[in-house]
């Protein structure tokens, strides 16, 4: 290890240990996150003479009791001790009860030094003993959760360094830490741990897809800003789709994160560096190029006095994540920059993202609150072309371009990874996403085109062979979403369509995928009875929400706001509607199709139609209550089981919260029904008279 020549040359820290390469699927099985990820990087380093211009480090496991400033005992416990005979028998079952994780007898020890990596070149970067630094560590951390191994991470790195320097070493002087994750998935464990944290502005950029991309949470959405005194200090910037690139990165940078880093003016720069968004890899579906991930950091090298951490987070293509990371560390290095340029403009849902984060945090970033130009928001991008090179080995990733690979046109490279727990390896060792019921053959071959997009669209129980993109053609079909409850209060339904949250709710809607505004809205009545049950859900809170009785009565009458919208919009509200339901835990998002046009026909014969997908859902039963303009009128409700069940007891019949019953009555009255003392009146009947 040799000092630098040159005193003006930057002090950079760089970090590997192989000991990180004993984390491994227990039976040798082919996986993306594997051990060539960090063999290769290294390798690339080494062949350019890297470490000879860096301060190599040496890995040192963490201590407990910093792993337990962000993770629960329980935890701490598991993971440190998962590797050790005890857990031998019970290793494969426990790794089965968490989200895309694996354990093996290297695991503990991987867990550890990666954490504790990442704490010593903090430190030695915040004492100024370092100028930046580089851990290229392994297993990656910013989606585990304090209690919860999840997503390939085990330990959150990035968070467990972070809390160290803030709370252990207060004498550093580290008041305030900006956290950028630029890994293609959100980084939901990071943000949970500094939710209600000032002096930590996390900032996420990452593929949200309307909540379908894995982790497939709502905690991705922009409206998520943070809580208590950290309100503001949590920036989620979620992409529409795949597809982004360096121009979609730069516009982010230019016109959210660096105008919030300058008025922000962090003491020190912690990067999640997956790179997972980066051309041809397995996983992101878009294609940030070496020259663009070199041109991120350089931009942010301008704050802190560039004193800055890169950890390692995702990345599942060798040569990618080599190169890109060669061309950050030349960056910190300052030395002779790559020669790239930007020609492609943004996506036009690039803007659209940008607007609603500006929008959503001017109050708290007054530097968000200017206007983007006008010329910039009408762009047009001609679609980049990725090649995905799938085969397993390092040589031929890391040296060349040999091996499995196929060609496909990122405008079809939406949705092809569903969460990562669905993901198989089929016999060829390739990784690729397929159906359950789906057994791959020695002729199978990785089809990414536009007639299959996706292997796991469409829901088993359709019994469809091949895979039609299914947004497109239910995109073409309309519907009338029949509505009694909150939607029918305009404002609010339209957060079901475009994203986000009013007054009263507690967390906001993640929106449609097509965020086109109704075509028309109408009112009517129905023959049905209107009543409140269940006693929680997770956007309202305590109280009863609305119902309609499955069976029609001509004695019941029930006013109802119908939308004409298309059927992958109603898709989509289907879905969110039902992540409401917190009575069975946390709720997922989907990427396939709850209702198909085949249904509307099985609907419409039999008046109602139980969605088996949704049965733990509080709106399972798709009503069909005719027809008008010839089109279809549908609607969400309980199964007539459920009335049984609300009935007797066993499921809880509640009035409406207050919040819940105001939005009710603002629905019909601005709707010009009734009232606002007839819309009261309706509203406690149905929620008192019995069932």
């Amino acid at each position: 290890m040799a000092a630098p020549e040159d005193p003006r040359r930057r002090r950079v820290g760089l970090l590997y240990d192989e000991r990180m390469c004993r984390h491994a699927t227990p039976d040798g099985e082919i996986h993306p996150e594997n051990p060539d990820r960090i063999r290769a990087i290294w390798q690339k380093l080494e062949s350019e003479g890297i470490p000879q211009r860096c301060i190599v480090l040496s890995a040192k496991e963490a201590e407990d009791k910093y792993i337990a400033s962000v993770h629960t005992q329980r935890h701490v416990k598991l993971i440190k001790n998962i590797s050790s005979k005890k857990f031998n028998s019970r290793r494969l079952r426990i790794a089965s009860n968490f989200n895309s994780i694996y354990f093996n007898k290297g695991s503990s020890e991987a867990a550890s030094l990666a954490a504790g990596s990442l704490i010593e070149v903090s430190e030695k970067v915040a004492k100024g003993d370092l100028d930046s630094a580089i851990a290229i560590v392994r297993p990656p951390g910013h989606h585990a959760e304090p209690d919860e191994a999840m997503g390939f991470c085990l330990f959150n790195n990035v968070a467990i360094a972070a809390n160290f320097l803030l709370n252990e070493r207060p004498e550093l002087g580290i008041r305030k830490m900006l956290i950028v994750d630029w890994d293609v998935h959100h980084g939901n464990g990071t943000q949970n741990m500094f939710y209600k944290d000032p002096r930590v502005l996390f900032f996420s950029v990452h593929r949200f897809d309307f909540g379908s991309f894995y982790p497939a949470r709502d905690d991705g959405s922009y409206c998520m800003i943070g809580e208590g005194p950290g309100a503001g200090y949590n920036i989620n910037v979620p992409w529409e789709q795949g597809q982004c690139g360096d121009a979609d990165y730069m516009a982010v940078w230019d016109h959210v994160l660096l105008p919030v880093a300058e008025s922000y003016n962090p003491d020190i720069i912690m990067i999640s560096a997956g790179f997972d968004a980066a051309v041809d890899d397995p996983l992101g579906g878009c294609c940030i190029t070496p020259y663009g991930y070199s041109l991120m950091l350089k931009k942010l090298m301008g704050f802190a006095q560039g004193k800055i951490v890169m950890a390692l987070e995702g990345g599942y293509n060798l040569k990618s994540i080599a190169n890109s990371v060669l061309a950050c560390a030349k960056v910190l290095l300052e030395e002779k920059p790559l020669v790239g340029s930007i020609e492609a403009q943004p996506l036009e849902s690039t803007w659209r993202v940008i607007q609603e984060v500006c929008h959503e945090l001017k109050t708290f970033w007054p530097a968000l609150s200017v206007e983007l130009p006008q010329k910039l928001l009408v762009s047009c991008r001609r679609p980049c072309s990725i090649e995905l090179n799938l085969s397993s080995s390092s040589e031929s990733t890391v040296e060349n371009d040999e091996g499995a690979s196929t060609t496909l046109c990122a405008t079809n490279f939406v949705d092809i990874i569903e969460p990562l727990s669905k993901l198989n390896i089929d016999e060829d060792n390739h990784w690729k996403a397929v159906a359950p019921d789906h057994i791959p053959t020695k002729q199978s071959s990785v089809v990414l085109s536009e007639e299959c997009p996706n292997a796991q669209a469409l829901m088993p129980d359709k019994n469809v062979d091949g895979c039609t993109p299914w947004r497109s053609v239910l995109s073409e079909t309309e519907v009338w979403y029949g509505s009694y409850g909150s939607n029918m209060w305009n404002p609010e339904f339209l957060c079901y369509i475009k994203g986000g949250k009013v007054e009263g709710m507690n967390e906001p809607c993640p929106g449609s995928r097509d965020k086109s505004s109704p075509k028309d809205v109408i009112w009517k009545t129905v023959p049905h009875r209107l009543f409140f049950a269940r006693s929680l859900t997770c956007r309202w809170g305590k109280g009863g929400v609305a119902f309609l009785h499955p069976e029609s009565n001509k004695n019941d009458k029930a006013y109802m706001c119908m939308y004409r919208i298309t059927l992958e919009q109603f898709n989509d509200v289907l879905l969110q509607e039902n992540s409401l339901h917190q009575e069975n835990g946390r709720s997922q998002g989907a990427g396939t199709p709850l209702l198909v046009l085949s249904d509307i026909g099985v609907a419409a014969e039999n008046k109602s139609l139980p969605l088996e997908a949704l049965k733990a859902g509080c709106y399972s039963n798709i009503l069909y209550l005719g027809e008008e303009d010839n089109l279809p009128i549908l609607t969400m409700t309980c199964s007539c089981s459920e009335i049984d069940q609300f009935r007797s007891g066993e499921l809880p019949v509640s009035g409406p919260s207050n919040g819940y019953m105001n939005t009710l009555v603002r629905g019909l009255v601005e709707g010009k029904q009734i009232t606002r003392e007839e819309a009261i009146a309706y509203i406690n009947d149905a929620a008192t008279r019995e069932l």
